[in-house]
């Protein structure tokens, strides 16, 4: 008696979601990490500046995220040109946060610039290497194992150079 070997490779499956997740709980993480350090080094001018610079860059990047996600399950013809206009989005998102921020004249009393751009930065890099890490560790089957209707070891069109 024999059974039927079941090669179910659910288990284990990486959803592209649960890069969202990760990369979304490493940055919060992060966040969290540099207040503390900003209010320990700089009081509260460094623990606002690494919230905000931290929270505006770990924003821009969930939300261009999601946006992806969305289009390239809803219209996957579609997902390149949005993922690139979502990266020019999110440049111009910072560029007017930044601006915004030093208009205001809050950037260096109450918010110090310094661990701004520390949180930009570290969140940016944190977000990157999560991200890195889920797309190198996702199962995607680069070929179908069952091809029905086929024997074995012949391919239902002819190779390059076959006569």
């Amino acid at each position: 008696m024999t059974t039927e070997s079941k090669q179910d490779t659910r288990h284990g499956v990486v959803g592209p979601t649960s890069g969202v997740l990760r990369a979304s709980a490493t940055a919060v993480v992060m966040v969290l990490v540099l207040v503390i350090a900003g209010a320990l080094r700089d009081g509260s001018a460094g623990a606002w500046g690494a919230l905000a610079g931290g929270g505006i860059a770990f924003l821009v990047f969930a939300s261009g995220t999601a946006v992806v996600h969305l289009v390239a399950g809803a219209m996957p013809s579609a997902s390149m040109l949005v993922a690139l206009l979502t990266y020019t989005l999110q440049v111009a998102a910072m560029a007017l946060a930044v601006g915004a921020l030093n208009a205001s004249g809050v950037a260096g009393d109450s918010v110090s610039r310094g661990w701004f751009a520390v949180g930009v930065i570290t969140v940016t890099a944190a977000w990157l290497v999560a991200q890195i890490w889920h797309a190198t560790h996702l199962r995607l089957p680069a070929f179908d194992l069952d091809v029905a209707g086929h024997d074995e070891g012949h391919s239902p069109q002819p190779e390059a150079g076959a006569r």
